[in-house]
């Protein structure tokens, strides 16, 4: 099956890559000396693909600064269990440096989290099932969004996450050759992570293109994550869990023109430390009761944190890997992992009705996706679910 016109294709994306790496550049910069045996920086650490859980989610435990989604559609009649274990072996091939489709380009940190779409889910539901499996549900339509049909939804996600951004772009060309024309792409976005700022405890979150530090609230500890991360049942799904990308123009111009006083009420936390407005540090529980001698609240009553807040939403806490994007316009890449699709459609809902930031905010793409549960050798990926 042929891929959209206006995407390269596959020969052309590997051409391109090879062209990249003869005239020695990277995303912006130069790469530097290789790097002797036993002496390879922290952030090009190799990380393992199989396990309970696959990697990009929350291994690495800092985000690579580089990310490329790839999000595509599966032909008819395509055996799908077979096509998921077949990119299962490439990614275990692509992250080990020994897939010759890799150009010879060290790995590095390279991860590709892999999931499919709610119409995958809802083929994979046993007939007689009485409950949709996690992720079989669609998202629904909000406001502030200008979406094309095409980039709205998928069958199949391809998160690719690294410290040397050439890599992306080479390892997701294997990705879609591997898959063939059982494939066909729907629609790519490329991002990158701002410099990070230390939260807690070995914690850091980088900066938005509004100045901001992302992501500082999340299930970042075990019991968190067993809480409100992964999926535990059903069995086919237990180790996944959910994914929402949302794609998102920034209006830069009028949130820059206002003062720093006016966009620190619309995120409800201080431009530069990341601290609540109702005080303390950038880790500190925001104190949603605080008001000031006259009664006004110090976190307004529409500010970004007090409207998207768990414990005002009534839902658990979601895990953030957003990444600022330049094209097609400056804004943000936002990705969410979650164990209950309503963590953040209930909170979007809830934003929809008077959250501060929305209005400097148009989604151009929209999706959901089950992350699939993890795998090794002896249990392909996918085969929990497509047998």
């Amino acid at each position: 099956m042929r891929r959209a016109e206006d995407h390269p294709s596959r020969r052309a994306l590997l051409g391109a890559g090879a062209a990249v790496l003869a005239a020695g550049l990277t995303a912006g910069c130069e790469p530097g000396p290789a790097q002797p045996d036993g002496d390879i920086p922290a952030a090009f650490t190799p990380v393992s693909p199989t396990g309970p859980h696959q990697a990009g989610i929350t291994l690495p435990r800092e985000a690579q600064p580089n990310l490329l989604v790839v999000v595509a559609d599966i032909a008819d009649g395509v055996a799908v269990g077979p096509l998921l274990a077949e990119l299962g072996e490439a990614v275990r091939a692509l992250t080990a440096g020994t897939d010759a489709r890799l150009l010879g380009l060290p790995p590095g940190d390279l991860t590709v989290t892999i999931g499919v779409g709610p119409r995958l889910v809802r083929m994979a539901e046993p007939p007689s099932s009485d409950t949709a499996l996690p992720g079989a549900v669609d998202l629904p339509q909000f406001s502030h969004e200008q979406i094309a049909p095409q980039a709205r939804g998928g069958d199949l996600l391809m998160q690719l996450c690294a410290g040397d951004a050439v890599v992306l772009s080479i390892a997701a060309a294997a990705l879609l050759d591997q898959a063939g024309d059982r494939a066909r792409e729907r629609w790519r976005q490329s991002g990158r992570r701002g410099a990070t700022t230390p939260v807690d405890q070995g914690l850091t979150a980088p900066r938005n293109v509004f100045g901001f530090i992302d992501g500082i609230v999340g299930p970042h500890t075990t019991d968190q994550q067993r809480r409100d991360l992964w999926l535990t049942g059903p069995a086919p799904v237990a180790g996944g869990t959910i994914a929402v990308l949302r794609r998102m123009e920034l209006d830069l111009p009028r949130f820059a023109a206002l003062p720093v006083a006016a966009q620190e009420a619309v995120f409800g936390r201080q431009r530069d430390t990341g601290a609540p407005l109702s005080g303390g540090t950038i880790s500190a529980d925001p104190d949603l009761g605080a008001k000031t001698p006259d009664g006004r609240y110090l976190i307004p009553a529409d500010a970004h944190l007090r409207r998207a807040h768990s414990s005002v939403v009534g839902v658990g806490l979601m895990l953030r890997r957003s990444y600022s994007i330049d094209e097609p316009a400056p804004g943000l890449m936002f990705i969410s992992f979650q164990n209950d699709i309503r963590t953040f459609t209930n909170t979007l809902t809830r934003m929809e009705n008077g959250d501060a930031l929305l209005p400097f905010t148009t989604t151009t793409a929209s999706a959901s996706f089950l992350i699939l549960p993890g795998f090794d050798r002896d249990r392909p990926l996918g085969a929990t679910l497509f047998r």
